[in-house]
């Protein structure tokens, strides 16, 4: 069985999404960069292992990403995933785990990278909003698209409707791209995402360029 590893820096509900999921794998350890994360104990009431690694006890990012890649090549994982993990993480941490570490983003990628994603969509008045899993590369928020889910944006929304609305999409669609990964039928080849999954339904949007499928 493959296992894997979850990162997070607050609550946690997409840590508690994927632990609820029941996927084809075995959480090895829940990471925070905050001791006074609270999805650690969500974690620990699962059984699972927790680690804290505080980056405001290391000199700069260097040490704490080195300190970081130790903690998690100690549990020796086939997945990484980010989940509400709040750090920018360095170009050679990024390369060691890439190919396998995902992140989840509160946008529709390519449009609002960074922070403030429903802020800036509401500002902009797009129509859709959503979010993506992508794969973790050393550019921000630029990695190889997995899968995505839009949300329409209403009149009256706010930033708090909105994001809500989207957090229940996100809830979906995590957990199905970390099954795909550990069930191996989702990989990187040369950059590009090469995936044999089902057809998306109605709630789902599977980027391309996907390759293999059925």
């Amino acid at each position: 069985m493959k296992k894997y590893i979850i990162l997070i820096s607050g609550r946690g509900s997409n840590m508690e999404a994927l632990l609820n999921a029941d996927l084809p794998g075995r959480c090895v350890a829940v990471i925070s960069n905050r001791p006074d994360a609270g999805g650690l104990d969500f974690a620990r009431s699962k059984g699972i292992a927790t680690a804290v690694i505080d980056h405001r006890v290391h000199a700069d990012r260097n040490a704490f990403d080195a300190a970081l890649a130790a903690e998690i090549e100690r549990h020796a994982p086939d997945l990484v995933l980010l989940a509400g993990f709040m750090r920018v993480l360095g170009d050679d941490f990024v390369r060691r785990f890439e190919g396998r570490m995902l992140n989840i983003h509160p946008s529709l990628l390519p449009a609002f990278p960074g922070m403030h994603t429903h802020r800036e969509a509401l500002a902009k008045g797009v129509k859709l909003h959503g979010c993506t899993v992508h794969f973790v590369t050393p550019t921000l928020d630029s990695g190889p698209i997995v899968i995505q889910a839009a949300v329409p944006v209403l009149g009256d929304d706010t930033e708090a409707s909105l994001s809500s609305r989207v957090l229940v999409q996100e809830h979906l669609i995590y957990p199905q791209a970390a099954a795909w990964f550990l069930q191996g039928r989702l990989h990187l080849a040369d950059g590009r995402v090469v995936s044999r999954i089902p057809q998306p339904d109605s709630d789902a949007m599977i980027a391309p360029p996907l390759t293999g499928l059925p």
